[in-house]
């Protein structure tokens, strides 16, 4: 079989396989795909399935790193390494949560002795705020970050007919300020 002939069998099966594999799985599946071939393999496999050499060897390693210990530890499921991923928003902006909570404090409501609080702030304009103020984050992160901290994120819902009263925030300003000045 030529090289060409070589290259569109692997493509082809390739293009089949690849919508069940996961990402280590495509490495072993290209490993034992170019040790199949013998000496060129890697090369062939690679131009056959766009995936880089280095993704190829690190599937050799694999193979080769397959051991009892592996499989005895319950880790083999496992697709990346323990501890890789997207780091928190917490530990890459240290401030991000004091500055949030220093948005949050003066219109934070609920039962002083209850742990169920929430605010009257939407996550949405808290993110535009932690956003002016050099932080990047989404009104998803910022939901996130209160769900962490023990709000609870429900809509506003009007229990009485009627308007609520112009000078709402500024009442909840006053009340947050004159708890301040009596602690």
């Amino acid at each position: 079989m030529s090289n060409n002939q070589e290259i569109k069998s692997i493509q082809g099966k390739y293009d089949l396989l690849s919508p069940y594999l996961n990402e280590k799985t495509r490495r072993i599946w290209a490993a034992i795909e170019a040790q199949s071939l013998g000496w060129g393999g890697i090369s062939q496999v690679a131009l056959a399935t766009g995936l880089s050499r280095t993704t190829i060897h690190a599937g050799i390693r694999l193979l080769l790193d397959a051991s009892e210990e592996e499989t005895s530890n319950g880790d083999s499921n496992r697709i990346r390494s323990s501890g890789a991923g997207r780091k928190l928003l917490e530990e890459k902006d240290a401030m991000l949560l004091s500055d949030l909570e220093s948005l949050i404090e003066p219109v934070t409501l609920g039962d002083p002795e209850s742990p169920l609080k929430w605010t009257s702030k939407s996550v949405v304009k808290l993110a535009e705020a932690l956003n002016i103020g050099g932080h990047r984050t989404s009104p998803k992160s910022v939901y996130n970050l209160l769900e962490s901290l023990g709000y609870s994120l429900q809509s506003n819902r009007k229990t009485r007919d009627g308007l609520s009263h112009p000078d709402r925030d500024d009442q909840f300003l006053h009340i947050s300020n004159q708890v301040k000045h009596f602690q």
